[in-house]
Formats: structure tokens, sequence, C-alpha cells
């Protein structure tokens, strides 16, 4: 119940934010699923014998039709016949976990405050980072907290090799 909560003050916040963004040629493509993808909130970081280690909280993503299944299956006396923003969120376990995350690994994110005024934050859709400032971004308190987000996280060999954060309506 905690992270629906946390999914509307992101989502409220970046409603606003995305107002102020332009939308030409931007196209969202969804994460495809693979047996190596993890998908769930970061909840925290530390490092440890120099290397970082990210506690997550597993989530199940849906899209599209999935969505809309999974919503009715679980939700279908709400009155809707659909998720509102096509997307469905399914965290029933309360459980983190830690995963390594690898030196080179690959960061993607859509939206972050890159100047320091969060009405200024807009969407590029795969934007690559360093790890290093990921993590610098996860240390930092604003109104866009970016731990608010989901990601999906490839794992290879028990670490994270590729982190996509997942772009919420």
């Amino acid at each position: 119940m905690k992270k629906y909560a946390m999914i509307a003050v992101v989502a409220i916040a970046c409603l606003t934010a995305f107002s102020f963004a332009p939308t030409g040629g931007r196209d969202y493509t969804p994460v495809e699923p693979t047996p190596d993808l993890e998908s769930g909130y970061i909840d925290s970081v530390v490092k440890r014998d120099q290397q970082y280690l990210l506690t997550i909280d597993q989530i199940d993503w849906y899209e599209g039709e999935q969505a809309v299944a999974k919503f009715l299956e679980r939700e279908g006396d709400s009155g809707l016949d659909g998720p509102p923003d096509g997307y469905y969120i399914i965290n029933d376990a309360d459980n983190l976990h830690e995963l390594p995350l690898a030196e080179n690994a690959e960061v993607l994110m859509q939206i972050y405050n890159r100047t320091g005024n969060v009405a200024e934050a807009d969407i590029v859709w795969n934007e690559p980072i360093s790890v290093d400032k990921f993590i610098e971004l996860l240390d930092t308190e604003d109104d866009l907290d970016i731990k608010g987000f989901p990601y999906h996280m490839t794992v290879k060999d028990g670490e994270i090799v590729r982190i996509v954060q997942q772009y919420v309506p």
C-alpha cells in the first residue's frame, strides 16, 4: 500500500514537471521482459568492498493488454475497465534484497533533475548516465525523487549490468 501512495505522489510531481516538457519527437518503448530482467524500486544504496549494493523491492510490472488483464483480475470490482494509465504494478511482498551493481553497468534514465530546478526536468528517453551519477542522484534529496520510480534491472552472473528507469505517466 505504501508503494501505491508513493506512486501517486511521484505521478503528481511528474505531471507538473511534464507540463513544461516539449513533446515533439519522443517515442516511448516498453522494456522487453527477459528471463534475466528484474523490476523493482531501489530502496537504498551502500558501498561495500569497493562495490555498490542496491537494496531492491521487487515488483511485477505490466503494460498494455497484460496490465488490463491483471487489473481486471485483481480489481475487477473497481468500476474501471482497465488501469488508468496503461500500466499496473503488483507489489505483494514486503521483502527487500540486495544486488551488487557492476562497475561498468549501463544506466538509462527517462527523467531526472539535471539542473537543480525540478520545473526544468523533462523527458529524454533512455538517456545514458554514469553509475557514479546514478548513485549521486539516489543519494540526493529532491522534489523529483528518483527512488520513487520503478526500474528494470538486467542481472547477469549475480550482479546488475543494466538499469532502465521506468517512465510513469
